[in-house]
C-alpha cells in the first residue's frame, strides 16, 4: 500500500514538475513577441538546470539502487530539456551584457554536474556513499532553485508590481516542492524531501506577495479609471453652467 501510495504521489510530482517547467512558455512568448528580456533574470532557469542534471544523475541506476526512483529521472530528463530551450531563447535576445551573464551562470552549472558525475562514478563505490554526495549537492542545488524567484520578489517589492513575477510559477513551484517532499518523506529519503521544506514556504510566500500586490494594482488602475471618467464629465458641467450663465 505504501508503495502503491510512493508511486502515485510520483506521478503527481511529475505532473506538477512538468507544469513547473512549462510554465516559462508564456514568458518567453513574451521574449520573442518583444524580440527583448526585458526585465526578466535568467537566474531561475539557470539554476533550475542545475537541480534538472543533479536530480537526473541522482536518479540513476548508477547512483540509486536498481529504478527505485525512475520518476526523478523523467522529470528532471524533461526539465533539462525545457531549461535549455529556455535558456537558448534568452541568450539569443539578450543584450551583449546580459549574453555575458548568461554564459558566465551557464559554464559553471555544467562544470558542477560534470564533476559531480565523474566523482560519484569512480570516487565513490557503493549506492549509499554516492547517494550521499550527489544528494548532497542535489540539496544545494534544489534549494538555489527555489530560492531563485527571490530574484522577482525583490523586482516585486522594488516596483510593487507582479509583471515580471509570473503567477504559474510560483504556483507550481508551490505544488512541485510539495508533492515531492511528501514523495520523499514516503521513500525515507531525506535528500529528496529536504530541499522541499524550503521550497514550500518560498512558494507559498510568492502566492501571497503576488495576491497582495496584483489586488493593489487592480485597485491603483479602477482608481485612476475612475478619476479619468471624472475629468471627462468636467468640462460637460462647464459648458453647461456657461450656458446657464449666458441666459
Amino acid at each position: 500500500m505504501e508503495e502503491k501510495l510512493r508511486l502515485a504521489v510520483g506521478v503527481m510530482g511529475n505532473a506538477a514538475s512538468m507544469l513547473l517547467y512549462a510554465a516559462p512558455v508564456l514568458t518567453f512568448s513574451r521574449v520573442i513577441r518583444k524580440k527583448s528580456t526585458e526585465e526578466f533574470s535568467c537566474v531561475p532557469y539557470v539554476i533550475a538546470l542545475l537541480n534538472c542534471f543533479i536530480y537526473t544523475w541522482y536518479g540513476l541506476p548508477v547512483v540509486s539502487y536498481n529504478w527505485e526512483n525512475f520518476p526523478v529521472v523523467t522529470i528532471n530528463g524533461l526539465g533539462i530539456l525545457l531549461e535549455l530551450t529556455f535558456i537558448l531563447i534568452y541568450f539569443y535576445f539578450a543584450t551583449t551584457k546580459g549574453r555575458k551573464r548568461v554564459a558566465m551562470l551557464t559554464l559553471p552549472v555544467l562544470l558542477v554536474f560534470c564533476g559531480t558525475a565523474i566523482l560519484s562514478a569512480f570516487v565513490f563505490h557503493s549506492h549509499p556513499h554516492r547517494k550521499a554526495f550527489v544528494g548532497s549537492i542535489g540539496l544545494v542545488a534544489s534549494v538555489a532553485m527555489y530560492g531563485s524567484p527571490l530574484v522577482a520578489v525583490r523586482q516585486v517589492l522594488l516596483t510593487k508590481s507582479v509583471e515580471f513575477m509570473p503567477f504559474y510559477l510560483s504556483l507550481f513551484s508551490f505544488l512541485a516542492s510539495s508533492l515531492w517532499m511528501a514523495y520523499g518523506l514516503l521513500s525515507h529519503d531525506l535528500f529528496l524531501a529536504s530541499p522541499n521544506l524550503v521550497g514550500s514556504p518560498l512558494g507559498i510566500l510568492q502566492l501571497l506577495l503576488y495576491c497582495i500586490y496584483k489586488k493593489r494594482q487592480v485597485t491603483e488602475h479602477t482608481s485612476k479609471w475612475d478619476l479619468e471618467r471624472d475629468n471627462e464629465k468636467k468640462p460637460v458641467h462647464n459648458l453647461m453652467a456657461a450656458t446657464n450663465a449666458s441666459k
